[in-house]
């Protein structure tokens, strides 16, 4: 049962509160009694429970994405993005999308195990799998638990392609990897671009990468051979969209070949939390922004169907897509990779007992 306490920054985190669960069958708020209480922590720790894994792919349909299956080995993230569209899905562990989804993270056990025999299922067909779908499959998390890179010893050991999508410098910690998985047309890495500004990212993205480590990422995995490109999102009208071409030429001068944009989504209960997160980090800015991905909403904070929940409508969106069409064109950076990625060679992995027989 989530309890909403008095709206303030948290230090390294992203959310000011914790929204009611909309699950949750009661609903609690705090008061003040006018009884004395000890203030609550500037600072929260990390908690983490287990969770065995009942399955590893998840499956979409989704027309918007270039992909139809992804893994994520955490639920939540440490990140602390406001923006972030999973934070809602917390709520399906009776956790609060806010505050809770940044700090009581679920670390999967017994997914590698899943994901072997799933790939050992006689109608499986091999397309690639997009890690980080619904978290930063390199959060702070993985430096301990390691999951990602076990997840991509396997995917090298049975030859399957697989994309990339971080914020995260410890995806270096698996270069070597990842470039003996590029030299077979088996991966491909997205750095998410938002900011070359350092204290927009410290309130806007609390525990990520700074922007020169992000595009130190790019620069690496780049010389390592690794196809790279850069992800700018979210677009935010009136915040950091003034930044677009700049954040092209930083990532086309640090390696990526391609790029592509998002608009920023507000679904469910990230709506009020980053419009609280507005009012506090940037309250002469909140009307204005507001505003503007109104207009590009038909209106709403928000339009979630197919084909203008990625991009958005109307005027300003579209100046949007026409500034990034045009300063992509000036770099020569393309919206689709030169360097398909192969699904042609793909072997099933040896099922757990095969050693044995």
């Amino acid at each position: 049962m989530a309890i909403q306490h008095s709206s303030f920054p948290r230090k390294g985190r992203g959310a000011t509160f914790d929204p009611h669960n909309r699950f949750a069958p009661t609903r609690s708020e705090a008061i003040d009694d006018g009884w004395w209480q000890e203030a609550l922590p500037q600072r929260l720790a990390t908690t983490v429970r287990h969770e065995p894994a009942k399955s590893a792919l998840s499956w979409n349909h989704s027309p918007d994405l270039g992909f139809d299956r992804s893994l994520n080995p955490y639920r939540g993230c440490e990140h602390g993005c406001i923006y972030c569209y999973a934070r809602p899905s917390h709520a399906y562990w009776d956790l609060s999308p806010g505050i809770d989804f940044e700090t009581r993270l679920i670390a999967r056990t017994g997914l590698v195990e899943r994901l072997r025999e799933e790939l050992c299922k006689p109608g499986y067909v091999c397309r690639p799998i997009n890690l980080s779908g619904n978290t930063d499959c390199y959060q702070p998390l993985e430096a301990e638990r390691r999951t990602t890179r076990a997840i991509l010893e396997l995917l090298l050991e049975c030859r399957h392609p697989v994309t990339l999508v971080t914020k995260s410098a410890l995806i270096l910690r698996d270069k070597a990897l990842l470039g003996e998985m590029a030299d077979k047309r088996l991966v491909r890495v997205f750095v998410s671009l938002t900011s070359l500004d350092d204290e927009l990212k410290r309130t806007l993205e609390p525990r990520t990468a700074s922007p020169g480590a992000r595009l130190k990422i790019l620069r690496e995995l780049s010389a390592a051979g690794v196809p790279t490109g850069a992800l700018l999102s979210p677009m935010i009208p009136g915040l950091n969209d003034h930044e677009m071409e700049h954040l092209l030429q930083a990532a086309h001068d640090a390696g990526a070949r391609t790029a592509t944009w998002m608009l920023l989504r507000l679904p469910r209960e990230v709506a009020p939390l980053f419009e609280e997160w507005l009012m506090t980090h940037y309250p002469e800015r909140a009307g204005k922004v507001m505003s503007l991905m109104r207009q590009c909403r038909g209106g709403e904070t928000y339009d979630s169907r197919f084909g203008h929940r990625m991009r958005g409508q109307g005027v300003f969106a579209d100046l949007l897509a026409q500034r990034f069409n045009k300063a992509s064109q000036r770099l020569g950076i393309s919206r689709r990779t030169d360097v398909a990625l192969d699904s042609s060679a793909f072997r099933a992995p040896h099922a757990q007992g095969d050693l044995f027989l």
